[in-house]
C-alpha cells in the first residue's frame, strides 16, 4: 500500500511557478531590496528614537519603488516569485549584504 502512495503522490503535478507581470532580474531585485532593507532601517531608528515613522512607511517605499519604475504589487510578486526558488533568493539575499556591508 505504500508503494501505491509513493507512486500517486508522484503523479501529483506540483503547480507552476507563476511569472511576475514584470519579472525583475536578480540584479535589480538586489537593487531594489538593498533600498528597502536601508529604508526599513531608518524606519526602526526612528521608531527607537520616538519619532513618528509613518511618513517614512508609505512616502518611503512609493519613491524606492517609483525610482525603479515598479509598485508595492511587482515588488510582491518578484519576492514571491524569487522566494520559491531558494537558490534565486539566496544568491539575492547574500549580494544585498554583501552591498550593506560595503555602505558601513
Amino acid at each position: 500500500m505504500s508503494a501505491l502512495a509513493f507512486v500517486v503522490a508522484g503523479c501529483v503535478s506540483r503547480p507552476e511557478k507563476t511569472v511576475p507581470s514584470v519579472l525583475l532580474t536578480e540584479t535589480q531585485m538586489v537593487d531594489v531590496m538593498t533600498d528597502v532593507q536601508i529604508m526599513e532601517s531608518a524606519i526602526s531608528y526612528k521608531k527607537s528614537a520616538g519619532g513618528q515613522t509613518s511618513y517614512l512607511k508609505t512616502r518611503g517605499f512609493d519613491t524606492i519603488f517609483a525610482h525603479y519604475g515598479i509598485n508595492d504589487s511587482i515588488f510582491r510578486e518578484n519576492y514571491d516569485y524569487y522566494i520559491e526558488d531558494m537558490d534565486a533568493m539566496q544568491r539575492i539575499l547574500d549580494s544585498v549584504v554583501v552591498r550593506l556591508n560595503a555602505l558601513k
